[in-house]
């Protein structure tokens, strides 16, 4: 290689560089950006929760003592498969098959009306002191935050979030029944 085509090489990376420096200077003069005094569109956060932001901490506690949307009006829109597509991150620890076994957590068939903590799995004394039986609000309840409704489970699954997947699963598992109790 001569000195030439070295001089060209070298000439044509300064001038980009130049010309990367000008547009930068340049993007700089024309406006300064600054930052909104809040949030416009708050990343993973409450939707209600308007543009008022909230410490991490903060949230979690607000989340944990909120109850979620009433389920009647959600079980009107929902659709059983949709909640069927939702309900396979659940067959990690639950079986959904008639009859089926417990796996780390009971199987799931004819839960929808049954009694909370009933049967032949190892239930937590948490779920146990629960009573009552499993209807549309409490699963609600206990589906948007296992542990917040049942402080002491042994459930690790932060819940369904969504109100619209959580009804469409509460839906499904209604489905799993000989006989499914009637809607509210």
């Amino acid at each position: 290689m001569s000195s030439m085509d070295f001089n060209r090489i070298a000439g044509a990376i300064l001038l980009t560089l130049i010309v990367i420096k000008v547009a930068d200077i340049a993007g700089e003069a024309m406006g300064h950006v600054t930052p909104l005094a809040k949030p416009v569109y708050l990343v993973g956060g409450d939707a209600q929760a308007g543009a008022e932001a909230k410490p991490e901490g903060d949230k979690a506690e607000a989340k944990a003592g909120s109850k979620p949307a009433p389920i009647g009006p959600l079980l009107a829109s929902a659709s059983a498969e949709k909640g069927k597509s939702i309900a396979r991150k659940c067959t990690t620890c639950h079986d959904l098959k008639k009859g089926g076994k417990a796996k780390v957590g009971p199987a799931l068939w004819g839960v929808v009306g049954s009694a909370k903590a009933e049967g032949s799995f190892r239930f937590s004394d948490a779920l146990k002191k629960l009573g009552g039986k499993w209807d549309f609000a409490s699963l609600n309840a206990f589906l948007d935050n296992p542990k917040g409704y049942a402080p002491g489970t042994k459930m690790s699954f932060a819940g369904v979030k969504n109100d619209s997947d959580r009804a469409a699963l509460i839906l499904f598992l209604r489905s799993l029944s000989d006989n499914p109790i009637p809607l509210p």
